[in-house]
């Protein structure tokens, strides 16, 4: 797999005063993605989505623009195939007339019993919430570097902090664009792009709804404030609900002898 370069893409000329706020949106009819573009709306953002279903993504793009979005445009595509990131990309930031932030929320939740069993299913999932992220984000961070600005907001999970029986090849997968994503940072905080991770707990969404226990879950809308707000901030890491940073910090504290033998 190889990127095009992101020169081909020309770049507005900086508006420090502009508005909207120009919002890319990777995964645009997941449940946390789309409470959160409905804030962004509300608040009159130029609006790109990108999902897989088209009848969704116009549902939601309708939906948006009721809400008060300045500007909705679309693309379905199946974000899988990396060989069409640099074209739609491209696409994407020429419709909004720049970029000022790219939210990705591309992921899978997958099924841990049948990965266990099939591993083109656990590479599925691996491929799908990894590889497809590594590509778009790429791409967009050195677009970004050469704009020297921009925010790069994406939906990892508490789940890659520790690998657990219940659900580690989807943990894995969140562990790897963790750890990313903080090398990303690392490299392109400098250069003026921010790089904010999302470690959600469980949400109550479509992917979640079959889960035992969905109707404790986290309520999306609530959710998507937290990242809203992380994003205006700037943060680094954003764990939500916020009191997901704590109970990491003590699950990843238990010795890996104690921890083998728990039951999660």
């Amino acid at each position: 797999m190889s990127l095009e370069p992101v020169n081909e893409v020309a770049l507005p000329k900086r508006d420090a005063s502009h508005t909207p706020r120009r919002v890319l949106v990777l995964g645009a009819t997941s449940g946390i993605a789309e409470a959160t573009t409905r804030i962004w709306a509300r608040e009159g953002a130029n609006l790109f989505l990108v999902g897989r279903n088209a009848q969704r993504v116009a549902s939601v793009a309708a939906d948006l623009k009721t809400r008060g979005a300045a500007y909705v445009d679309t693309a379905v595509a199946d974000l899988d195939d990396v060989d069409g990131h640099p074209e739609l990309l491209a696409r994407a930031i020429t419709s909004l007339g720049g970029l000022d932030v790219a939210y990705v929320a591309v992921g899978i939740l997958g099924e841990q019993p049948t990965a266990e069993q099939d591993v083109n299913h656990a590479l599925h999932i691996l491929h799908t919430n990894l590889t497809v992220p590594v590509s778009l984000l790429t791409w967009l961070a050195n677009f970004c570097v050469k704009q020297g600005r921009g925010t790069l907001a994406v939906l990892s999970s508490v789940a890659g902090d520790r690998g657990r029986k219940s659900n580690y090849v989807y943990g894995s997968s969140k562990a790897g664009l963790s750890a990313f994503l903080a090398g990303l940072r690392n490299r392109i905080d400098r250069e003026g792009v921010t790089v904010l991770t999302i470690k959600p707990g469980p949400v109550k969404t479509g992917m979640t709804v079959n889960m035992k226990g969905s109707e404790k879950f986290a309520d999306p809308n609530k959710v998507a404030e937290q990242i809203v707000s992380a994003v205006e901030k700037r943060k680094d890491v954003l764990y939500t609900p916020s009191i997901w940073a704590l109970i990491m910090l003590v699950i990843r504290a238990i010795p890996e002898r104690v921890f083998k033998g728990l039951n999660l």
